[in-house]
């Protein structure tokens, strides 16, 4: 990671760094040396999950949070995707991070909502229903980067409600 981060500034580093959820991303994608699906999607969400509890608590101060994160996010991987010259590298993960958080959105972090919300997150962002695939193809830069996992986390949100009021008759 040091070393693929060499010749380059102490900048670059730091936004592949925050980019990349810590380097965790790194890893699967070298296990698997894929271009594509190589689990660093997982690794991105597993990190998002790890910082939740670390996250606002009161509403309020949740949604400034999202509200700030999310532009900076689209920064972080607009500037990712330049450094390594690959537009939505799969080591980017930063998407995954504030798909999840927004999948958490305004809910109680409840095991259940937490599990089924990034269950239901992964796998829409995998499987990318529409509009998520629209979004994924048609949007470039560090926006069309962020806006499908956003979308993904969004419609998690919504669908973890669903799921709660149908399984634990909130």
């Amino acid at each position: 990671m040091a070393a693929e981060a060499s010749g380059r500034g102490a900048g670059d580093f730091l936004v592949r760094f925050l980019a990349s959820g810590g380097f965790v991303s790194y890893i699967p994608a070298r296990l698997t040396g894929f271009k594509k699906y190589t689990g660093s999607g997982l690794a991105g969400t597993v990190v998002a999950l790890a910082l939740a509890p670390f996250l606002p608590s009161d509403p309020l101060r949740y949604a400034a949070f999202c509200a700030a994160f999310l532009p900076f996010s689209v920064w972080i991987a607009g500037l990712a995707a330049k450094s390594y010259g690959v537009h939505d590298d799969p080591r980017i993960v930063i998407d995954e991070v504030i798909g999840y958080w927004l999948a958490l959105a305004f809910m109680e972090r409840t095991v259940f909502n937490m599990a089924a919300a990034f269950v239901l997150f992964r796998l829409l962002d995998t499987l990318k229903p529409w509009p998520i695939r629209l979004l994924d193809r048609k949007v470039g830069g560090g926006f069309g980067i962020i806006i499908d996992d956003a979308l993904a986390g969004a419609e998690a949100n919504l669908l973890t409600r669903l799921a709660a009021l149908a399984f634990l008759k909130i």
